[in-house]
């Protein structure tokens, strides 16, 4: 193994072998190239000391290589120490200057749609897929698993509902896949909806701030403002629409969650694809940094969005999933908003076709 990574660091990035250095980075050599301009000018300034074994001064290639490396495989400092013939601590020191690096260079590429045409462009692909009127994004959730000390009484708050320890990601996505606003710090014994109010996307929203772009009109008249989607452990809100919930549903009630649910599977789909492509957050993190955790999982999101900007072709071979949470049931919230429950109603009858006018 030791071989098939330590070319990369000299010969392989002037290579032709594109097959070799995409199945190591799963990024082209073009946003491998992208990314090293990016954080260029931090890295060399900041990291005149990093050497390999043989004390040679790492460049920033190098230092990018390893940094992707350990963000994308997931593996262990020491294994990645061996590939690359240096020691793990400068494996760390190297990663968490390049987490440093991206959170300062690259966080123009995770922002919520700053022009008006920007999200109408996000609006018609959203209404493409399943008709939904006026759709800005959908919003998901996951858990990072974690190992922490038992002893430690405090640590018990990070164990989830499955009694697992972990942190929540939650995202809003686009239909690109392309993450919008994420939320993550929160322990895991918190629900999607309380993360949700927790984050500054909700206080946005609910004073209108957020989401504030043109309403439109239903034949009879009804407006309906921008909003997003989520899944049933999300409050209905007037920005935040979700799924009709319990037994008896009306045939327009099922059509309805059927538009939604199939819409909302780009954020399940985006969570999925993050953790196969950045499997540092995909596996269980052995006693992580509980302030460094969330801006490796920030960076991580920006890498996600830097590989969809520039449209490489990896995400071509990427395999369709949707299963981010597979060890996990989906969450209930009961909260419903009452003139969201109107507009949701009008909007059901309107995409099956049976609203008065």
């Amino acid at each position: 193994m030791l071989m098939l990574y330590l070319p990369i660091l000299g010969p392989l990035a002037q290579s032709k072998n594109i097959e070799k250095f995409e199945s190591v980075f799963k990024i082209s050599r073009k946003t491998f190239n992208y990314i090293c301009f990016l954080v260029g000018e931090d890295l060399l300034a900041r990291a005149s000391n990093f050497v390999d074994l043989n004390g040679k001064r790492l460049s920033l290639n190098d230092q990018v290589a390893i940094a992707l490396r350990r963000l994308s495989s997931g593996e262990s400092l020491s294994t990645i120490g061996d590939s690359f013939r240096m020691n793990q601590s400068t494996v760390s020191q190297v990663t968490w200057k390049f987490v440093e690096a991206m959170e300062e260079r690259g966080l123009h590429h995770l922002s919520w749609p700053s022009t008006e045409t920007e999200m109408e462009e996000i609006k018609s692909k959203f209404e493409k897929i399943k008709g939904l009127y006026n759709c800005c994004g959908a919003i998901d959730s996951t858990h990072i698993m974690m190992t922490l000390p038992s002893v430690d009484a405090l640590n018990s708050v990070w164990l989830d509902r499955d009694k697992n320890c972990s942190m929540v990601l939650q995202a809003i996505v686009d239909p690109d896949l392309r993450f919008r606003d994420i939320v993550t710090g929160w322990p895991g014994s918190m629900s999607d909806e309380q993360v949700l109010r927790s984050s500054s996307f909700f206080k946005l929203g609910e004073e209108g701030q957020r989401l504030n772009g043109g309403k439109k009109a239903l034949p009879e008249g009804t407006l309906v403002r921008e909003y997003i989607i989520g899944d049933t452990g999300f409050p209905l809100l007037p920005w935040l629409l979700t799924p009709y919930q319990g037994k008896g549903l009306s045939n327009v009630q099922v059509e309805f969650n059927k538009r939604v649910v199939e819409t909302q599977m780009l954020a399940k789909k985006a969570l999925a694809r993050l953790k196969e492509m950045w499997r540092i957050i995909q596996g269980v993190m052995w006693k992580p940094d509980k302030h460094k955790l969330p801006r490796i999982i920030l960076v991580c999101c920006i890498l996600h969005n830097i590989v969809i900007d520039m449209e490489d072709e990896v995400l071509d071979a990427m395999p369709s999933c949707h299963q981010h949470d597979s060890r996990y049931q989906d969450q209930t919230c009961e909260f419903v908003d009452n003139t969201a429950n109107t507009v949701r109603e009008k909007l059901s009858l309107y995409l099956s076709g049976k609203l008065d006018t």
